[in-house]
Formats: C-alpha cells, structure tokens, sequence
C-alpha cells in the first residue's frame, strides 16, 4: 500500500558525511511512521531512526554515536521524503540501509513494519 524507494547511498571516506532519501508513495503520511534501519552482512537488521508524520516526533536509537548526533532523521512534506543526515562515518556503518513505514504509534522493531524500501548500500572505508 505504500511504496518506498531509498536513494543516496554510496562510497565514502571514514569521516565523511552522506544524506539518505526516501521517498513515500502513499494516500497519505499523516497516520504513518517511517524509520531507517540497516543491515550488514552477516549481522541483523537493526534500527537507527524513526520520524512520526503526525506528531512531527523524531526517534533514534539508544546508541552513544546517535546520542551525539551523528545522524539526524527530517523530512520535507512537499516531496514526500523523509532524509537520515550520517556525518563522521566510520567502517562500521557500512550497511544497506533500508526504508520502512507503518501505520499508527512507533516502534523500533524491523519486524513490526509491513512496508519496505528495497535498500541503499552505504560502504565507508578506512
């Protein structure tokens, strides 16, 4: 019901900064939470961020990194998209990251989301 295409992803430089899309097709966003999650290989899905439409609340996980900011959830309603601001990256954040959306309260369980952007690979190297 909701169709989501994640874009900005890429190869960068330990340090360096990207600016993740995605882009919402949907009847409407206002009843819908949006999250980043990313998964490296081998390792499990895991969340990173999360943005209600209704509530304009914003969510990150409870990492030391998040918690300095170093990635920021925002959105723009004109064009549908929600964005996740990474800067200082480091190896460890290479991942494909992934876009999902569902309806109704947050929650920062990948398996509680029904709605899935096929993902964006994001590769930092050292």
């Amino acid at each position: 019901q909701v169709q989501l295409v994640e874009s900005g992803g890429g190869s960068v430089q330990a340090g360096g900064s990207l600016r993740l899309s995605c882009a919402a097709s949907t009847r409407t966003l206002r009843p819908l939470v949006m999250a980043w999650f990313r998964q490296a290989p081998g390792k499990e899905r895991e969340f990173v961020a999360a943005h209600s439409w209704s509530t304009g609340t914003t969510y990150y996980a409870n990492y030391a990194d998040s918690a300095k900011g170093r990635f920021t959830i925002s959105r723009d309603g004109a064009k549908n998209t929600v964005y996740l601001q990474m800067t200082s990256l480091k190896p460890e954040d290479t991942a494909v990251y992934y876009c999902a959306a569902r309806a109704g309260i947050y929650s920062s369980s990948w398996y509680e989301y029904d709605n899935w952007g096929r993902g964006t690979q994001v590769t930092v190297s050292s």
